[in-house]
C-alpha cells in the first residue's frame, strides 16, 4: 500500500511519510513533533527529518506553543494545505481501489478502528 501511496503522491512531491504528517498537522492547530511521532509509529529522529523536508518547502512552519514557549508546534502553511488539496484526490482513488470489497458501513466501521487505533 505504501508503494501504491508513494507512486500516487509523486507528481505533488510527496512521500507516503510526508503526506501523513501534513495531514496530522492540517487537522489540528499544531501537533508537537512527539505527538506526530507517537501518532504515527515513527522514530522521533524520522519525524524531525520529515518536519525538516516540508520545512524546506514551505509546507509546515514550527511555532512555539502558546502554553510552552519550549514546544514547538508543526503547524501547516496556506501552502501545505495547498499542496494538501492537490495530493487529497490522489490518495482518496487510492484508497476506493483498495477498500472495493468493502461496502459502505463496513468502511465506516473500518474508518473508525484506524481512527481510535491513531487517537487512544
Amino acid at each position: 500500500m505504501v508503494r501504491h501511496l508513494n507512486r500516487e503522491l509523486q507528481p505533488h512531491g510527496l512521500r507516503s511519510r510526508h503526506y501523513s504528517v501534513l495531514v496530522l498537522a492540517a487537522v489540528s492547530v499544531g501537533r508537537t513533533q512527539r505527538e506526530l511521532s507517537i501518532m504515527l509509529g515513527i522514530d522521533p529522529s524520522g519525524i524531525v527529518a520529515i518536519v525538516d523536508d516540508l520545512e524546506r518547502e514551505g509546507l509546515v512552519r514550527r511555532e512555539a506553543s502558546v502554553g510552552d514557549r519550549r514546544t514547538r508546534l508543526v503547524v501547516t502553511t496556506d501552502a501545505g494545505r495547498r499542496r494538501l488539496a492537490e495530493a487529497e484526490p490522489a490518495a482518496r482513488r487510492l484508497d476506493e481501489t483498495l477498500l472495493v470489497a468493502l461496502d459502505d458501513s463496513e468502511r465506516e466501521v473500518l474508518r473508525r478502528l484506524l481512527l481510535r487505533l491513531v487517537v487512544d
